[in-house]
């Protein structure tokens, strides 16, 4: 595609996504790989949230959350994800949709391990999306599986990651007048070799 150039050039959309990142990385003020992730719950409901996106792969994106939670409820039931990155300073974002599988193996012990003390075992200490009946249950939690598990716990058998695995990768950037740029990579199944069109903004 002749116009696809500048910020948008390569044959390669995760290693454009990784350089977009890499720029934000220099102007964002905080978590320049934060993501608005949606899934739908077995009725079709839709829900969305924030996380990190903690690594972009060869051919996916990755996250880490508590498989007891809401989210991961979802993604389980659907197999399927889409998520949004958006940087102000920029003016650009980066839309995703497709498949997802678990990561719970070695990389996410790999991750886990590399997180702080205090974020492994407040890991242990949340039931992340269940009520709580205050902050003060919470806190007497952590400090409960700080006693058991000590300065070095290993990942909680409920804690692991997600890979998205995606049919569709959007590129969009701020265009004067409100004409902007936006070229979408699709596919019909991972693995398919990528369409690459130019949107109307």
């Amino acid at each position: 595609m002749a116009d696809r150039d500048g910020k948008f050039a390569g044959d390669d959309p995760f290693a454009i996504v990784r350089q977009w990142l890499t720029e934000a990385d220099a102007s964002e003020i905080n978590d320049p790989n934060a993501i608005a992730l949606s899934t739908v719950d077995a009725s079709g409901m839709p829900n969305a949230r924030m996380v990190l996106l903690k690594d972009v792969e060869a051919a996916a994106f990755v996250f880490y959350t508590n498989y007891t939670s809401q989210k991961a409820a979802e993604l389980d039931h659907a197999q399927k994800a889409a998520f949004v990155m958006h940087w102000k300073s920029l003016r650009r974002q980066v839309r995703v949709r497709g498949h997802v599988e678990k990561e719970d193996g070695p990389q996410a012990d790999a991750y886990y391990n590399s997180r702080s003390l205090k974020s492994r075992l407040g890991a242990w200490a949340s039931d992340q999306s269940a009520p709580l009946d205050g902050r003060a249950t919470l806190m007497a939690k952590v400090a409960k599986v700080t006693a058991q598990h000590g300065p070095n716990p290993k990942r909680p058998p409920f804690w692991g990651g997600y890979r998205i695995i995606p049919t569709e990768i959007e590129f969009w950037a701020d265009g004067a007048f409100r004409l902007h740029d936006r070229f979408r990579w699709s596919r019909a199944n991972p693995g398919d070799v990528w369409q690459v069109t130019r949107r109307n903004p």
